[in-house]
């Protein structure tokens, strides 16, 4: 049975192998997928894996939509005023956003559900919608969600705007599978969408905006290494390295990605003890559409992946979450570390169809996301300016880490079993909580006829 050591725990508690690693891809500043940055990080994190004496250290390449950002502005007349905002810290473009100059009518729909578009002629319009979802309606609508919305009411542009004060403009992705999304986009501060919602409620305002961006092809890498004896089924411990520029991507994923070198470094440590072998990816790309992980879990036998754990959104706190999916096995080998070490781990059985679990969830495969859990409503400052070193704590990385290693080893036990599923009983849970709503909205819902994987032109 394979056991950390109280010697490797207390390792981990001076280690600063993945803290080390999170302040050498904070200091490259853009790892935007497709860009100089992402493949440097590539590098460094293959380094990283060498360096704690992982097997089989490999970068693999595949092809994806680049987006690069230029300049936007959104210009608006208000009463006998003009305002125009340009600052980084009032409005960013959102990854994807095709260029385009559109003057429009402002209007603000709340929060951008989709009752609120329904029956609603938006054409020509500049919309607005918020970045929050209302705590009791059932699940999380998506920013592209929004997005999409907006477009199919005959918008011209869209602007998502914070709910969080003094947290910036958020970023992230609503570009289409193969190309920029249908309309301009921006993200927008807290501060800004509360003076332009000031300025709807005095009646009809204009406003122009004005966005600078390109998109074309490039290229992501996968890394990825092994642990543990030479085993035909494997249990994956996965994050992502990419981020997007606006910030420097170190909670969203920096701190992931640190996670997969840590716990690498402490079941290297217990080669000899795993009784099956450990695939540790980092993947790339993630951010404007989860390449990374189609790519992956499309050009590989999943009958012998025993089960994914993959982080991403864990470094808010060192109080980890396992969000399961509904495949129970692999919350109580959680529950077990928990029971262990005297911590909590908390569990949850929804769907989560975002991050890189989901590829392999969608088929049946077993999956858990890992993330930590958060005070406040939202990214915080994920997605910002203000992802940044900083806001995390290495304490955190040390405690999650410690966990996740434990709980990843246990899952590597024969006696461990965790099953898979058919993929109509996912698809069920999508349905059953209203996920397959946005999902086609987005033009990603992977069930129907030939598309259970949208992204499959990009090989």
């Amino acid at each position: 049975m394979t056991r950390l050591s109280d010697e490797v725990v207390g390792g981990a508690y001076r280690s600063t192998v993945g803290w080390d690693l999170l302040a050498d891809l904070e200091d490259l500043n853009d790892r935007m997928p497709g860009h100089e940055g992402e493949r440097t990080g590539a590098d460094l994190v293959a380094q990283a894996f060498e360096d704690v004496g992982l097997d089989d250290v490999s970068l693999d390449p595949f092809p994806i939509p680049a987006w690069w950002r230029g300049d936007a502005s959104l210009t608006v007349a208000h009463g006998d005023r003009e305002t125009t905002f340009a600052r980084s810290h009032e409005l960013v473009e959102l990854p994807g956003t095709p260029a385009g100059d559109v003057t429009g009518e402002l209007v603000d729909m709340g929060y951008g559900l989709p009752e609120d578009f329904e029956d609603v002629d938006l054409t020509g319009d500049i919309v607005m919608a918020s970045s929050v979802t209302p705590d009791d309606y059932g699940r999380w609508v998506h920013r592209s969600e929004k997005y999409h919305y907006a477009a199919e009411s005959g918008a011209a542009a869209f602007v998502f705007y914070n709910h969080l004060e003094g947290a910036l403009p958020p970023t992230g992705n609503i570009g289409s599978v193969n190309g920029p999304g249908p309309i301009p986009a921006i993200g927008a501060s807290k501060e800004v969408g509360a003076r332009l919602q000031r300025y709807c409620a005095d009646g009809t305002v204009e406003a122009d905006l004005s966005v600078d961006a390109d998109v074309s092809r490039g290229t992501s890498h996968n890394i990825e290494a092994t642990v543990g004896p030479d085993t035909d089924e494997e249990v994956l411990f996965t994050a992502h390295v990419d981020g997007h520029d606006v910030g420097t991507a170190a909670n969203d994923n920096g701190f992931g990605t640190a996670m997969v070198v840590e716990v690498g470094s402490m079941l290297a440590q217990v080669a000899d003890e795993l009784e099956t072998k450990v695939r540790l990816v980092v993947f790339g790309a993630e951010e404007t559409g989860l390449y990374g992980s189609y790519y992956w879990s499309h050009t590989h036998d999943l009958s012998k992946v025993k089960c994914i754990v993959n982080v991403d959104g864990a470094g808010y706190s060192r109080n980890l979450e396992i969000h399961d999916h509904g495949f129970s096995d692999i919350s109580a080998a959680f529950e077990a570390v928990s029971d262990e070490y005297e911590i909590p781990v908390h569990t949850e059985s929804q769907v989560r169809p975002n991050s890189d679990h989901w590829p392999f969830v969608q088929r049946g495969v077993a999956g858990a996301q890992g993330r930590s859990s958060s005070d406040g409503s939202g990214r915080g400052w994920g997605h910002t300016h203000g992802d940044t070193l900083d806001k995390l704590d290495v304490r955190d990385l040390r405690d999650m880490s410690i966990l996740c290693a434990a709980g990843v080893a246990r899952l590597a036990r024969d006696d461990v079993e965790v099953s898979h599923v058919d993929d109509a009983e996912i698809r069920q849970a999508c349905l059953d909580d209203n996920f397959d709503v946005g999902m086609k909205a987005t033009d990603s819902w992977p069930w129907g006829g030939e598309k259970d994987w949208p992204w499959k032109d990009q090989l």
